[in-house]
């Protein structure tokens, strides 16, 4: 049976802090195209859904994306950017579902973003969240990921994987289950990941963003890496996931320090299934490390490493 969650901390205040818009999750000027979306969760993760398509999957749609579109739709931050995309490739209503063609080349944040926006903007609470799901086809290894966890009035947190919502991407991937509630041993936060792994429960080389035979980009620095997002993203910066701040010197795959280790096991329990609201806004604020600055080093995957001064 999926676990429920309720909200922790001062229920009132969390609730409504994560039902505002997030700069990220802001459409603008762009909000008159929310106008005649539904208010249904299932149905705003399939728009999203069928709006968006991963940069990954272009043989899966029998499709080649066009070079620059797999280079730079990713790196767009912001959802009225996204939708600016959008707009000029289809000006049809956002419900209308899209020819793979016209749709924002993405990545999971990206199907996130956009659902948490959705629901944002019809007064639910919503927040994405970053972790690793084992879902994606590599046995027993946990795939970087991000999901959107929404607010339901009777069962508390649930996740929605607005990737899968389509049913044709559940059946792809064999989840066996409702994109909508998706099971928390199936998509793991990162302070669990972590935790998991401090406990010895888990091998940290079957976490990252891919097994470590195809990569350096695994382990238990990768892990860290994704409690930092995650904290940032519980504080509502949503910022893309090749964006870098706050790590302490050595090369991916490498081991951390015990200093490093120590301050993400604090950050770990905060950037937990269970979300004490208070601690995390207070971790943010006051821990430089774990805090976004204004300008972050993005190491997009196409295009380099650059410096980027956020909104």
């Amino acid at each position: 049976m999926t676990t429920r969650l309720r909200t922790s901390g001062r229920p009132a205040v969390s609730l409504a802090f994560y039902a505002t818009h997030s700069t990220f999750s802001d459409p603008d000027e762009l909000a008159e195209h929310y106008a005649d979306l539904p208010r249904a969760p299932g149905r705003l993760a399939r728009i999203s859904r069928d709006l968006l398509v991963h940069r990954l999957e272009g043989d899966l749609f029998g499709h080649t994306h066009p070079a620059d579109r797999l280079h730079n739709d990713a790196e767009t931050r912001y959802v009225d950017d996204i939708l600016r995309l959008l707009v000029a490739r289809n000006d049809a209503p956002l419900h209308v579902r899209r020819e793979v063609g016209d749709r924002f080349v993405g990545t999971c944040r990206d199907f996130s973003l956009l659902l948490c926006s959705f629901l944002r903007q019809a007064g639910v609470p919503a927040r994405i969240r970053s972790g690793f799901a084992d879902y994606f086809g590599s046995d027993g290894f946990h795939c970087d990921h991000v999901v959107t966890e929404y607010w339901d009035e009777k069962r508390g947190w649930l996740f929605a994987d607005a990737q899968l919502a389509d049913p044709r991407l559940t059946a792809h991937w064999n989840a066996g289950f409702d994109p909508m509630d998706v099971p928390r041993d199936r998509f793991l936060v990162a302070g669990k990941a972590w935790r998991t792994i401090r406990a010895g429960a888990a091998d940290p080389r079957t976490f990252g963003l891919h097994p470590p035979e195809q990569g350096p980009f695994w382990g238990e620095r990768f892990v860290a890496g994704n409690i930092r997002l995650d904290l940032a993203m519980l504080n509502k910066v949503e910022t893309l996931l090749w964006d870098e701040w706050g790590l302490d010197e050595g090369q991916p795959g490498t081991p951390l320090s015990e200093t490093a280790r120590e301050l993400y096991d604090r950050a770990a329990s905060v950037a937990d299934d269970e979300v004490p609201f208070d601690e995390a806004r207070k971790l943010f604020a006051e821990e430089d490390t774990l805090r976004t600055p204004r300008t972050v080093l993005c190491s997009a995957p196409y295009n380099g490493p650059s410096k980027v001064t956020l909104r």
